[in-house]
C-alpha cells in the first residue's frame, strides 16, 4: 500500500509518499481509509515535540474514516462496513489495522471526510465542555484560536449546548468563516482584546474560556474569567507554555483545568463510548462539521505545511 512516512523529525518537509506494509495483524479491524484527519497533534510528533516521542519511519495519522475490508471474529464490525477510527498512528496510508475498541460505525448520512472531522477535534471538545468544564446552558464562552480545527470544533458543540459563544480570530480573513459556524461574536485577538471581551459581555467577563493557544494570550484569558470561571487548557498552538500564580486563582474564585482526552482514554474505561455518545446525540440532532479542506494523500506533506503555516481554516483531511 501507499503511505505517508515521516522519514525525519522536521516536520511536514519529512514526509514521504512511498510504499508502506500492509496491515497485518489479525486481533485488528482492517480499515481501507476513506479520509485521514489531520490534527494539530500530528504537526508536533513531526517535529519530536509531542509528548509521545517517535524515532523515525513511522507513518503518522490519529484519526479516519472508510470502509471495513477486515475484522476479527466478536468484534462487531464486518467487511464492507463504514467505519470511524482513532488511531493514534498510521492513518496517512490506503489501509490501516485498528483494536475494535477504538472503531465505532460512520452514521449513514456523512461522508468519510466529514466523519473524520468528528474525531479527535470534536471529541476533545465535547469531554472538554461537557466532563472538564461542566458547561451550562446560558454561560458565556470565550473560544480563542477559533478558526482551527480545535476552535471550530469547541464554538459547534458549545453553541449545541446553548452556551454564548464569543470566538477570537487572529487571522482577517477567518472572521467570516467563523461567523458561519455561529458564534454569537467574533472578535480580533489584537492588542486590547481582553477590554473588547470585557466591554462585550458588560465588564462581567466570561464563564470559560477555551485556549488551545496558549502563549501570551494566557494571562490575559485568565483576567477575563468572571467569578467562578473556567480556563480550559487544551493545547500550545502558539508554542509557549505558560504559567499562572496561583494567588489570582484564589483571590478571583476561578480555576485553570487541563484537558488531555488521550490521556483521559487510556486510564479511564469506557470514557471513549461515553462521550462519543454525548457527541452523536448533538450529530443525531444536526450538527455537522464544516466541509473540510480536502487534499491527495500523495500532496500530504504540502498540504500540512499549509497548516504548520495557518493556511488552513477548520479541519485538514487527506485522502488516498
Amino acid at each position: 500500500m501507499k503511505a505517508l512516512v515521516a522519514q525525519e523529525l522536521s516536520g511536514p518537509a519529512g514526509l514521504v509518499y512511498t510504499d508502506a506494509p500492509d496491515p497485518a495483524n489479525p486481533d485488528q479491524v482492517v480499515i481501507d481509509v476513506g479520509a485521514a484527519g489531520v490534527c494539530f497533534p500530528d504537526l508536533l510528533l513531526l517535529r519530536g515535540e509531542y509528548q509521545m516521542r517517535l524515532d523515525p519511519p513511522f507513518v503518522p495519522g490519529m484519526e479516519v474514516a472508510g470502509v471495513v475490508r477486515s475484522a476479527p471474529q466478536k468484534s462487531g464490525f464486518s467487511a464492507g462496513q463504514r467505519v470511524s477510527a482513532f488511531t493514534m498512528l498510521g492513518g496517512y496510508a490506503e489501509q490501516v489495522g485498528v483494536a475494535p475498541d477504538a472503531v465505532v460505525p460512520t452514521p449513514a448520512d456523512i461522508d468519510d471526510a466529514s466523519a473524520a472531522s468528528l474525531l479527535g477535534n470534536y471529541y476533545t471538545m465535547q469531554f472538554a465542555l461537557q466532563r472538564r468544564g461542566a458547561l451550562h446552558p446560558g454561560e458565556t464562552v470565550l473560544v480563542l484560536g477559533s478558526a482551527g480545527g480545535v476552535g471550530t470544533a469547541a464554538v459547534q458543540i458549545a453553541k449545541a449546548m446553548g452556551a454564548n459563544v464569543i470566538a477570537m480570530v487572529h487571522r482577517p480573513g477567518a472572521v467570516e468563516f467563523v461567523e458561519s459556524l455561529g458564534a454569537d461574536a467574533v472578535l480580533p485577538l489584537t492588542d486590547g482584546w481582553r477590554d473588547a471581551v470585557l466591554a462585550h459581555t458588560g465588564g462581567r467577563g466570561v464563564d470559560m474560556v477555551v485556549d488551545p493557544v496558549g502563549g501570551p494570550a494566557f494571562d490575559d484569558a485568565i483576567r477575563v474569567l468572571a467569578t467562578e470561571g473556567r480556563l480550559l487548557v487544551i493545547g500550545f498552538a502558539a508554542g509557549g507554555i505558560p504559567t499562572v500564580k496561583v494567588n489570582r486563582l484564589l483571590l478571583r474564585n476561578v480555576g485553570v483545568l487541563g484537558v488531555g482526552w488521550g490521556e483521559f482514554v487510556n486510564r479511564t474505561p469506557g470514557a471513549q463510548a461515553e462521550v462519543g455518545a454525548a457527541l452523536g446525540a448533538l450529530v443525531e440532532a444536526g450538527l455537522r462539521p464544516p466541509p473540510p479542506v480536502r487534499c491527495p494523500l500523495a500532496e500530504g506533506a504540502a498540504a500540512l505545511q499549509r497548516l504548520a503555516d495557518g493556511a488552513v481554516h477548520g479541519k485538514l483531511v487527506l485522502q488516498p
